[in-house]
């Protein structure tokens, strides 16, 4: 009574997709390794809208997986593979449904670009860290000002407080071991050559 049988493995099976050949939406060729994990859900339609379901599946993936990298840009690919898999997995899942077979899981194992790339890559990234770099150095100098404006509104609003400051000064430079030899000067000398100073330009602008 019985005219054929088939067995079907009703297990999630592992199915290797062979390492293809794309180009990117920015027509960049790359190597892409897949893994595929499906499982048979409905053995009936398995057997009946298709021959060797199990080939079928596989081959299905290597063309889906093309399809999906030429939609996606090489930056795409490379930072949201996850994202990029959930596609691929809906996508095939989609053909395979009327087999009976439930797609759950498929993820990318590698990807390859040409070594021109990966030093274009390469400088790209050594650009963005130095940018990074200098942005960080520039706010740090930023703020070093902005403290020294500070200190500066805070002497001037009492001068003794310049005096306490070169003397703190001068004690940090004898506590080093080192030859230096400080003169000290009145800070009225200073005051005065300021105010010479600027009498001077003040006659050299009216002759």
């Amino acid at each position: 009574m019985i005219e054929w049988q088939t067995k079907l493995d009703l297990r999630t099976i592992t199915a290797n997709v062979e390492q293809q050949e794309g180009i990117t939406r920015d027509n960049v060729p790359i190597k892409v390794d897949a893994v595929v994990w499906y499982r048979i859900v409905d053995p009936e339609l398995a057997v009946i809208e298709v021959k060797a379901v199990s080939n079928a599946v596989v081959q299905v993936s290597p063309t889906t997986l093309r399809a999906v990298l030429g939609q996606h840009t090489l930056d795409e690919i490379l930072k949201a593979q996850d994202t990029i898999a959930d596609v691929m997995q809906k996508s095939i899942d989609a053909t395979t449904e009327p087999w009976g077979v439930k797609v759950e899981l498929v993820q990318m194992k590698s990807v390859e670009i040409p070594p021109s790339m990966q030093r274009a890559l390469a400088q790209e990234a050594e650009a963005l860290r130095e940018k990074r770099a200098r942005l960080i150095k520039a706010e740090a100098e930023l703020d070093a000002a902005e403290q020294l404006r500070q200190a500066a509104e805070v002497i001037m609003q009492n001068p003794a407080g310049l005096e306490l400051r070169r003397m703190q000064m001068i004690t940090e430079v004898g506590a080093e071991q080192n030859t230096m030899t400080l003169v000290m000067m009145p800070s009225e000398f200073v005051s005065m050559a300021r105010g010479i100073a600027d009498v001077a330009k003040a006659v050299v602008a009216k002759g």
